[in-house]
């Protein structure tokens, strides 16, 4: 396989095309995979950005293309990079969980069970996700502290929005949503129009909305790669500067910023509690598995 490498002549007149040699193209492939490893999950777009950020790579489409996708799909297929690393939930399997007898049905249920972490919390924590790519790597996280993850897809349905107002109405407690999306129009306007709709729809919900990822200052603070505003989207007109996606902020970061707003909400001593109890009711249903076989 060989890339092409554009430069331009010293007039600035039509390109020439290069083409990298074997031994650059392994060098690209070798860090790549270094990437990956040090950040998986993580989505393609990942791993562009943090080329990008480290100067491997220049920041355009066709590099996105015809370097990042091209090389992993090469370094997939020869299985010198594992599938399981790249982060893939926009496709997914339907399927009824079946089991082959009542006690393996038994045996899932002893490792599958916990207690409800926010039960005995003062607070109900939600997580909002613009963008379905990244959920296979924010969902470890959100799934850790049992967490409801929300991806909207772009603009949410007024029924997703409805059923999860819903929800937030029946707390009688501080309710706590942290979003993280773009930074472009679409990506500033949905989190507005969403958490509108939100305190419409729940108005006697205590409701703290907050975006956390991307900011302005944050695209600052992390020297976060930019990508030219698309003018196709009708409220450009409004925004100022290049766009920012969330995929630019590196994984461990992203991860990070979000669990320090979601543990803020946990009370250390009820949650030791709460292991301590999950722990000894876990033994207790293993024990019955054990008898009941």
């Amino acid at each position: 396989m060989t890339t092409a490498l554009v430069m331009t002549t010293a007039n600035g007149s039509s390109p020439i095309r290069t083409r990298r040699t074997k031994v650059e193209i392994e060098r690209l492939e070798e860090q790549l995979y270094d990437i990956v490893e040090e950040i998986q999950p993580c989505t393609v777009r990942q791993v562009f950005y943090q080329a990008v950020s480290r100067g491997i790579i220049p920041k355009t489409e066709a590099a996105y293309k015809g370097i990042v996708c091209r090389l992993l799909t090469r370094l997939r297929r020869e299985r010198q990079l594992p599938y399981q690393w790249i982060a893939d939930t926009t496709r997914w399997m339907r399927k009824p969980a079946s089991y082959s007898g009542v006690e393996a049905f038994f045996e899932e249920t002893v490792d599958l069970y916990r207690r409800d972490l926010w039960r005995d919390q003062d607070a109900y924590v939600e997580v909002w996700l613009e963008k379905d790519a990244i959920s296979g790597v924010v969902f470890p996280l959100t799934a850790r502290w049992d967490v409801p993850l929300m991806v909207t897809r772009g603009y949410p349905s007024l029924t997703f929005v409805a059923a999860a107002a819903d929800v937030m109405s029946r707390e009688d407690r501080p309710v706590f949503v942290y979003y993280l999306g773009d930074h472009d129009p679409s990506g500033v306007d949905i989190p507005r129009d969403l958490e509108a709709k939100l305190r419409h729809m729940a108005p006697e919900a205590e409701i703290t909305f907050e975006v956390i990822a991307v900011t302005e200052a944050q695209i600052v603070a992390m020297d976060l790669p930019t990508r030219p505003t698309k003018k196709s989207d009708s409220r450009s007109a409004k925004f100022q500067g290049e766009s920012v996606e969330v995929d630019a902020i590196p994984p461990a970061r992203l991860l990070y910023l979000l669990e320090e707003h979601i543990v803020q909400h946990i009370d250390a001593e009820r949650y030791a509690s709460l292991l301590l109890s999950e722990a000894g009711e876990r033994e207790t249903l293993a024990q019955f598995v054990a008898a009941w076989s």
